[in-house]
């Protein structure tokens, strides 16, 4: 599903007014952007980044998943005894706890998808230039709306599927099968993306932009946003968004 994400970060940094590099409106919507950008950059574009995302989630999987079950067991020794609550306060914690520490891949991924195949290095290099030019803080830029992110996603998504799943179930429509949990999935996602969709987008305009010469932090993008694109800027890339959170949460 990568190119749906690259497609997601070039929609939500398109249209800044005050940035004259991303001012131009050049995708109208996910399939656009994934044809134009092929036909443009050419096929290996759509992989902008796959390097610092494939590290991204090397690293965030393997603490989230550590210590989602570490909490768990703080809390309940037994899995029978687990709630709803608990998962869900176990997965917040987990979820900020491990998208912090791996906020600096995320920096990089969204840099090297922004600028495409034909100005980028390595993600080393990459690396390196975010590092000499805006230090230790550049790699940790937007780390409290990578948490924030996390946690809505966590916070929402797991009532929902199990809300969802149980209705389908009582409805006596579906059964306990695994297309009630396909179903269920689709529509936690859905949920997911819609109350995350604008912390995600100031996160990416966030996250690429270098030094801080266009926002001065998470309000003044939110309201500098609104003001000069609308309401329904912050639900740029909405769609792209949805449909990876839909199989990630079938694989998961």
């Amino acid at each position: 599903t990568f190119p749906i994400d690259l497609a997601k970060t070039r929609l939500q940094v398109q249209g800044q007014v005050g940035d004259s590099k991303y001012r131009e409106i050049r995708y109208r919507g996910m399939l656009h952007a994934i044809v134009r950008i092929c036909r443009e950059e050419g096929l290996l574009a759509l992989y902008s980044g796959i390097a610092p995302a494939m590290l991204r989630q090397a690293s965030y999987g393997t603490i989230k998943i550590g210590t989602y079950q570490s909490f768990k067991r703080l809390l309940v020794d037994r899995p029978e005894d687990e709630t709803l609550l608990t998962n869900v306060m176990c997965g917040v914690l987990s979820g900020v706890i491990s998208s912090s520490i791996a906020n600096p891949t995320d920096v990089l991924k969204i840099r090297m998808q922004a600028q495409g195949n034909v100005i980028q290095g390595s993600m080393m290099g990459n690396f390196i230039n975010i590092y000499q030019q805006e230090g230790t803080r550049g790699l940790w830029k937007g780390v409290s709306l990578t948490a924030q992110r996390a946690a809505i996603v966590v916070g929402v998504e797991l009532p929902v599927y199990d809300i969802t799943k149980k209705h389908l179930i009582l409805s006596g429509y579906m059964g306990d099968t695994v297309y009630t949990h396909f179903l269920s999935s689709f529509v936690c996602g859905l949920a997911g993306a819609l109350a995350s969709n604008p912390v995600d987008v100031v996160r990416t305009r966030m996250m690429n932009q270098r030094g801080g010469a266009l926002y001065q932090g998470t309000v003044d993008c939110i309201l500098q946003t609104w003001r000069s694109e609308g309401f329904m800027a912050l639900y740029k890339g909405f769609f792209p968004n949805w449909l990876r959170l839909g199989p990630w949460n079938i694989i998961v």
